[in-house]
């Protein structure tokens, strides 16, 4: 997975989760909330209907209060005729006394026979004494009961009169002693119920809302991050892509350059050598003399000796023989005796067997260092060291660090970049070979300051390059 994929998803992913989570949460408490109105609503709603019963039968009982109050007066001197007139006209007025559709007041003997029932009449004069509920619960029975324990609130379910269906419904009873009577009258539940529901669909609705506004700001926020993702990314492409042409045609230029001086080498050099030796022996064949091929044979010495010096500048034999320690020590006493400018060479450590192509890797970044001090540091001295780090305590080797030290006049890299891009060519060639075998290249430099270059390569890293580059 690329890099800067893996930057993307570590700022996606914390949103998104946090998100995740936001709606979780909001989804609970939302749950919790509306229980909670559930549960208020509910105890609003039954102690207004329970008031409400309580009022209804209090209203009807102080309706009846003339009539019931006489009956005992009247019971001394008249016959039973006129209580029974006066029960008469009393269950007259409970039946013009209903609110609403379904709101009736019912008459009941105290053993279970209906007296009066408004909305159905049917039932007027049948004994409903042993009337059961669906659960098996004696309804009459239990008004009757908690009539005669003074009044009060009884849960049953009963026929609907509006809709023809049972449904529960809460009762309010008391018993009218005198007259053998329980008079009540009762709510029916099932406005809780639709009432509840139409409260469920409206939070449903909000929790609907809020997770589609938490969603819209999670495809907001994915969206500004890969937009500014895809910026950035852009950016640096182009900014990549203008680094990588000016890299590629300085390379070419490269390349060229060294063509021209290898040319130029065999040409002036090798090549007038040949030539000379050629002449030399034509004219010794000539002559049938032997005294000229001692010159020859002292220009053919010469011409592979500035042979070997060309091989050994492509690439050094002691890399191969000796290792790179040797090849170090040999390019620094290359440089000292060549006068540009005096190098010291230390090793640190235990030497041992690198692989090949690190090797060569860190040959050329030395070789590099050293360039470019001997061409732009003007520095009196440098010192180059090979450091091999010591085993780590499960005996693994550990890694390697060269460092290349002038006291020379320093530079700063950036702006020496930005004025020239060419003049970064060294820096970036040591960075992408160190970059190539898992190492990296640290510069420490200054104007004035002299310059400090570093190149490190981990245990790690050597191991590897040596599975993956095994050795011939």
């Amino acid at each position: 997975m690329r890099l800067r994929l893996k930057i993307l998803l570590l700022a996606l992913l914390p949103l998104v989760a946090s998100l995740l989570l936001i709606a979780v949460a909001v989804r609970q408490q939302e749950r919790e909330l509306l229980e909670r109105e559930h549960a208020a609503v509910q105890r609003a709603y039954m102690d207004a209907r329970r008031d409400e019963l309580r009022h209804y039968v209090e209203l009807a009982v102080s309706t009846l209060q003339p009539l019931y109050e006489r009956s005992p007066a009247l019971a001394a001197r008249t016959s039973d005729a006129d209580v029974e007139r006066d029960k008469r006209e009393a269950l007259r007025l409970l039946s013009a006394l209903d609110y609403g559709e379904d709101g009736y007041f019912f008459v009941y003997d105290l053993q279970g026979r209906v007296l009066m029932h408004s909305r159905q009449p049917e039932l007027v004069g049948r004994d409903l004494w042993g009337l059961r509920d669906a659960q098996g619960r004696p309804t009459i029975q239990q008004l009757i009961a908690q009539a005669k324990a003074g009044g009060g609130y009884v849960d049953y379910e009963w026929r609907k009169p509006s809709t023809g269906e049972r449904a529960p419904k809460l009762g309010y009873v008391v018993a009218m002693q005198r007259w053998n009577w329980m008079l009540g009258t009762g709510l029916y539940l099932d406005g809780i119920r639709a009432t509840l529901e139409q409260l469920d669909r409206e939070a449903q609705a909000n929790i609907a809302r809020t997770m589609w506004g938490i969603a819209a700001i999670a495809l907001f926020g994915v969206v500004l991050i890969s937009a500014c993702a895809l910026a950035l990314n852009l950016s640096e492409h182009r900014q990549s892509e203008a680094k990588l042409r000016a890299l590629a045609h300085e390379v070419v230029r490269s390349q060229e350059e060294e063509r021209a001086h290898l040319s130029r080498e065999l040409h002036d050099g090798v090549s007038q050598t040949l030539v000379s030796t050629k002449l030399l022996i034509e004219s010794a064949q000539q002559a049938d003399s032997t005294a000229l091929l001692p010159r020859a044979l002292e220009r053919l010495n010469a011409s592979l000796t500035e042979v070997r010096g060309l091989s050994h500048r492509l690439r050094p034999a002691l890399l191969d023989t000796l290792g790179l320690p040797a090849a170090l020590e040999h390019l620094a006493r290359e440089f000292d005796e060549g006068g540009a400018v005096p190098v010291s060479m230390r090793v640190a450590g235990a030497p041992r067997e690198l692989p090949e192509l690190l090797n060569t890797v860190l040959f050329r970044v030395a070789q590099e260092a050293l360039t470019n001090v001997a061409k732009h540091a003007g520095a009196a001295r440098v010192e180059m060291a090979l450091e091999f780090a010591p085993d780590d305590p499960r005996g693994e080797p550990g890694g390697v660090l060269l460092r290349v030290l002038d006291d020379g006049a320093g530079f700063d890299p950036e702006a020496a970049e930005r004025a020239d891009p060419r003049l970064g060519i060294g820096l970036r060639n040591m960075r992408e070979r160190m970059a190539s075998v898992g190492g990296a290249l640290e510069l420490q430099t200054s104007p004035g300051h002299g310059t400090q270059i570093e190149a490190l390569v981990s245990a790690a890293a050597i191991r590897r390059l040596a599975r993956d580059n095994p050795a011939p």
